[in-house]
């Protein structure tokens, strides 16, 4: 079977990054991918984009990754898929320290049964959606894929440093599956169209849809949370990389795995601009290219925020041949010119 037709599986794929992922797999030409969502925090609208801007209609099911029995069914409808890029997870840090046990259950879960029911129907390759904030508050920068994790920050942070050793444990344990664990910094913009974009389902907690729908009047005002950390201007050092870069990724790292065949393999990367970036100038970035300032103010320090990272991201362009191409200035002209059309259309 040629590469482009294997069946792929995308969890979470009406979500920010899993639906850029599906429009660079079919750009790429994939042909059979099959997406699954629970809508928690996203929508079935999505796919009417997608298929808007590639003219490829998406096989997508209504399907929540944490219910065994659900994934169990989805695999058992859809017996040749062979390979998975895992999405699906909660991803608020804040929201998290305030419901750990549901991010336990959440994240962990859902890739135990990707895992446990798909290897039982034919799945052999996956990709999984890690974070940078596995890492921790990280003194040495930038950060590396050998660079010592320091104490996870929060549960989110925590659920995806379980999830990265779960998937390597299960890998060993196997003599023929392929994995993948791609450590994002700090995912932002939107698909040059303005078609698509980031639109969680209730008040977004990330920095650019915040900036976005304050500029446009949605929300009236955001906190920067704190100004008195040991920055360059006090706040939040953050690595922001284009949305479109990071799913250009995501096709690179299922070749590779496709490429090797049924060979053992595990590994990880790190997906980040290189840059460090503080929120002050992250904001100052879209003043910028929106002409449009947003009002805001200082707020205390977030509990489980950490301080300042940014990557070293050369192992990715040796071991996959990405680099991120995008600028800051490209990510929040798409973002904002998302958020315009989210008011032209009623969204």
């Amino acid at each position: 079977m040629a590469l482009n037709e294997e069946q792929i599986l995308i969890t979470g794929g009406s979500g920010y990054i899993g639906s850029h992922t599906i429009i660079a797999l079919i750009e790429a030409g994939f042909k059979n991918i099959v997406s699954i969502d629970n809508y928690s925090n996203s929508t079935e609208e999505s796919y009417k984009r997608i298929e808007k801007i590639t003219g490829v209609s998406c096989t997508h099911v209504k399907c929540d990754t944490s219910d065994a029995a659900s994934v169990a069914q989805l695999f058992r409808q859809f017996p040749g898929i062979s390979g998975a890029i895992h999405f699906a997870a909660h991803k608020s840090v804040p929201e998290s320290v305030a419901h750990p046990e549901e991010y336990y259950r959440n994240n962990v879960n859902s890739l135990i049964n990707v895992l446990k029911y798909g290897s039982e129907n034919g799945l052999r390759k996956l990709i999984f959606s890690s974070s940078c904030s596995v890492y921790g508050n990280i003194q040495s920068l930038p950060v590396n894929e050998n660079t010592p994790f320091e104490k996870a920050e929060s549960p989110y942070a925590f659920t995806k440093v379980i999830g990265e050793n779960l998937l390597q444990d299960f890998v060993r344990s196997r003599t023929d599956f392929n994995a993948v664990s791609l450590r994002y910094f700090n995912p932002v913009g939107a698909h040059y169209s303005g078609m698509i974009g980031e639109l969680p389902n209730q008040r977004p907690n990330n920095l650019v849809p915040v900036i976005t729908q304050t500029a446009i009047g949605k929300i009236k005002e955001f906190s920067v949370f704190g100004n008195d950390y040991p920055t360059r201007d006090g706040t939040c050092i953050r690595d922001y990389i284009h949305v479109s870069d990071i799913a250009e990724a995501h096709v690179a790292a299922l070749k590779l795995l496709y490429n090797m065949g049924t060979a053992k393999y595990y590994d990880v990367f790190n997906l980040g601009s290189g840059n460090g970036v503080t929120v002050l100038e992250a904001i100052n970035a879209f003043i910028k290219v929106s002409g449009t300032t947003p009002k805001y103010n200082i707020a205390p320090r977030r509990q489980g925020d950490v301080i300042a990272i940014y990557s070293d991201s050369s192992k990715a362009q040796s071991g996959l041949g990405w680099t991120a191409k995008r600028s800051l200035d490209e990510m929040m002209s798409t973002a904002w010119k998302w958020e315009l059309y989210c008011r032209e259309n009623g969204i």
